[in-house]
């Protein structure tokens, strides 16, 4: 039981060491962009600055891109965002997002729930969870687990198993991280 909490941490903090070493972050553009909202139904209260989205739902902030099929969006009074989109059993939720510098590098996330806190610019995907990177349409970093936490501030990835593992469950996480020197000397 304790080796494998023990393989958990170890694959978190070996993900986060090699991550922290890439210090390409989030499009810093994406702040500034309006928000677009597709859904089969809206609900908007302006006032509350809350938005309420049922049925193929699609949001798009700049580079940002969130699909699902139920969405709940806040606004805080610095106007920043916090989305919360979930698939169903049938289709995932995703999110898509440009990095500042290089023209082809995203971070490409699903899982039956996402949610993104775009003042703390934390990403956490849920159930079934995956998350890439990519730097011309090649992928980088790929990791799976049942929760993901993304801090692109940090450049910090986690992988975290639900609450119930149990050891014969393993692997709950799985990562593929590049070399970072090989992806360095390409930019």
């Amino acid at each position: 039981m304790h080796s494998h909490f023990f393989r958990l941490l170890s694959l978190s903090c070996f993900a986060s060491a090699i991550a922290a070493v890439n210090l390409v972050h989030a499009e810093k553009a994406d702040r500034d962009k309006p928000v677009i909202l597709e859904a089969e139904k809206v609900s908007v209260n302006d006032v509350k600055q809350i938005y309420d989205l049922n049925g193929q739902v699609l949001l798009i902030k700049g580079s940002i891109i969130v699909t699902g099929e139920e969405g709940h969006i806040t606004v805080d009074p610095e106007g920043y965002e916090f989305i919360d989109v979930k698939g169903t059993p049938d289709t995932v939720a995703s999110f898509r997002q440009r990095r500042e510098g290089l023209a082809d590098e995203y971070m490409h996330g699903k899982g039956s729930k996402v949610t993104y806190d775009a003042k703390t610019e934390l990403l956490t995907l849920i159930g079934d969870a995956s998350l890439k990177r990519s730097l011309n349409m090649q992928m980088l970093d790929q990791l799976h687990g049942w929760k993901i936490e993304y801090d692109d501030i940090m450049q910090y990835y986690r992988v975290i198993p639900p609450a119930d593992a149990k050891p014969e469950d393993l692997p709950l996480a799985r990562a593929v991280l590049s070399p970072r020197r090989k992806a360095t000397l390409e930019k």
